[in-house]
């Protein structure tokens, strides 16, 4: 039985969301690659052999594959259209018009970008229609999580806690709380909490956090390192163009604090080790399940933002990478050579290889699974 809950809880909410995103995503390339006049030879969803298809009436290969982390469109003419030597292999009329490599530098372009825009189209779908018929979700003071090592936990500020006022003001909105806590650096502040029905004070004193404003211009944030709590939210329903509106605004806020956190990685303001890869995503994909449809639906669409700008990374085997050799060919006035771009998806997929070792090692440690191992050999 307990298995069986955590099949359903966790793994059964990870692949709906995975494979509506992949399909998504995928069903871009399609829809403009069949604009283009392009031939598509396998629709697939999931990688690997395959557990059910079929053909439809213009010869595309539908099907679900045994291992449903991701999905592929193959569109005629993406591989074997070049010889040992590197030379284009003859083709006839009719095939060389239906053959990706053979259609104009902006379609292509227009295809493989099509991918990364449905998701971002889809984020914008599933928000608009979030803040229309269930409302705008504003997180309450509650808390969620509580990052080790931060000012909270030094505080004995603990998950479950709902803040209730910060130095007398009273706040409501886990987005007061992040207000005024921003705006003291390094300055101890008293919290008034309630815990399990029972109110109490605690001084908890925000870690300097530095960061660069749209000028250019660095200044300083205090951070209590806590997250709001996705079963405490506030719904006020919008209308058809405020709820449109909001979600391309929201759209845009995910795709920047998700660039924003990147560079912080990079720089090393923030530690690599928050990077997660598919257990975490099924952790949280669980625990958003568990809370709701709406907040599920949220989490899917911040999930397909993060799908669209990640596959717009100028990496070679991702959208970005093949967007980037089209626009060298552009500047150019010729293709990069077939050599010079098997080289250059051979190191992208060592890359996007290394860097899904790294995050679900990240999960594995986020999870604590090695200390359960050792428990169980000890």
């Amino acid at each position: 039985m307990g298995f069986l809950n955590f099949l359903m809880d966790y793994i059964v909410p990870f692949l709906f969301i995975l494979t509506a995103l992949v399909f998504v995503h995928e069903l871009g390339h399609y829809l403009v690659a069949r604009r283009n006049h392009v031939r598509i030879e396998v629709f697939s969803i999931g990688f690997g052999p395959e557990i059910y298809g079929w053909t439809d009436r213009v010869g595309t290969r539908w099907k679900i594959s045994a291992v449903p982390l991701g999905g592929y469109v193959k569109m005629f003419g993406e591989d074997g259209m070049w010889d040992e030597e590197g030379k284009e292999k003859p083709l006839n009329d009719e095939d060389r018009a239906v053959s990706f490599p053979h259609k104009r530098l902006g379609q292509r372009f227009a295809i493989v970008a099509a991918g990364p825009i449905a998701n971002f189209i889809f984020a914008v779908v599933l928000l608009a229609g979030l803040f229309g018929f269930v409302g705008n979700p504003s997180p309450l003071s509650g808390i969620g999580m509580v990052q080790p090592g931060s000012a909270a936990e030094e505080a004995g500020i603990k998950v479950g806690d709902m803040v209730l006022s910060i130095n007398g003001e009273a706040i409501e909105l886990f987005d007061d709380l992040r207000r005024i806590v921003s705006g003291y650096p390094g300055a101890p502040l008293k919290l008034v909490i309630r815990r399990d029905g029972v109110e109490s004070t605690v001084s908890a004193t925000p870690k300097r956090h530095k960061r660069i404003d749209k000028n250019g211009k660095e200044f300083e944030v205090g951070l209590l390192g806590v997250a709001p709590d996705p079963n405490h939210i506030r719904y006020e329903r919008q209308g058809p163009l405020n709820a449109a509106w909001m979600a391309v605004e929201k759209s845009y806020e995910l795709s920047t604090q998700i660039l924003v956190a990147l560079g912080e990685i990079i720089t090393g303001e923030r530690t690599a080790g928050e990077l997660g890869g598919p257990l975490r995503i099924a952790q949280i994909s669980g625990e958003m399940a568990q809370g709701g449809m709406a907040n599920l639906i949220f989490f899917m669409a911040a999930l397909s933002v993060n799908l669209g700008l990640i596959n717009l990374f100028p990496v070679p085997m991702l959208d970005g990478g093949h967007l980037v050799f089209y626009i060298v060919e552009f500047v150019l006035g010729r293709p990069i050579s077939p050599r010079i771009q098997e080289y250059g998806f051979r190191f992208g997929l060592i890359l996007v290889l290394l860097l899904m070792v790294f995050a679900t090692w990240n999960d594995l440690v986020h999870l604590k699974v090695f200390e359960f191992i050792k428990q169980l050999i000890v």
